[in-house]
């Protein structure tokens, strides 16, 4: 279905660690907030995906990530979780497939579960170092969330998972998202977790936020493809 311009988004991505960043102080500072946007995902699309958004008309955004950079977002991620009192571990990615924690989020959110999927996906991933493309790893999140695991593990082999996953890429390309996190909200867009308090602001200038409510304050590598990474606050 797509996105409702009305509504303020939020498109996170659970590979990015500065979407990680934002999901922790979005859920710590900003529960209202939280509550009131939509959640989006951002994934790059394997080779299905691909093939598939394209004969949608649509087309990924990225551009390849260079060393200096990579090198870069290591000491600044390490810096920024410091500053937060956050314990970081770096993943490791081995030809990750990011369908299959992203689709697997599709099956949680329709389950009424995304924003706790979502928490226990960031600190499997960036606390504990796990890799979030292991299938098992995600079966292991749906455990813990009372979720049927073979069904969260199996989303990416899912025939209409796979269509939902591509109409929310084709809301990427509509909104003109182009790095996370990525908030938007009509004809507004901020990217960066240094937008963060700018995208708040016009919530609340707008009387567009929720009431605070009880949110689970959880943890919200980097590989061979990134989308714009150009600053330190947005990166794929």
């Amino acid at each position: 279905m797509r996105a409702d311009p009305k509504t303020p988004r939020f498109y996170f991505s659970l590979r990015s660690p500065y979407s990680w960043l934002a999901h922790r102080d979005l859920m710590a500072r900003y529960p209202e907030v939280a509550a009131a946007v939509e959640w989006r995902p951002f994934f790059e699309p394997d080779a299905v995906s691909e093939r598939l958004l394209t004969e949608a008309g649509g087309t990924f955004p990225y551009t390849a990530m260079s060393r200096a950079k990579h090198l870069y977002v290591l000491q600044d991620v390490n810096r920024l979780a410091k500053s937060r009192e956050i314990a970081l571990s770096w993943p490791v990615d081995r030809d990750p497939v990011w369908e299959i924690p992203h689709l697997a989020y599709l099956v949680a959110r329709r389950e009424g579960r995304g924003p706790q999927y979502v928490a226990a996906a960031y600190r499997a991933r960036w606390e504990e170092g796990r890799d979030i493309c292991d299938r098992r790893v995600v079966a292991d999140i749906g455990a813990q969330l009372g979720l049927d695991p073979a069904e969260l593990a199996g989303a990416s082999d899912d025939p209409a998972l796979r269509a939902e996953g591509v109409r929310v890429l084709l809301d990427v390309c509509a909104d003109g998202v182009f790095g996370v996190p990525f908030f938007v909200h009509g004809f507004t867009r901020f990217w960066g977790l240094d937008r963060l308090p700018d995208f708040v602001r016009h919530l609340r200038e707008r009387e567009l936020t929720a009431p605070a409510l009880p949110q689970p304050v959880g943890a919200v590598g980097l590989g061979r493809r990134a989308v714009d990474d150009g600053h330190a606050g947005g990166c794929g």
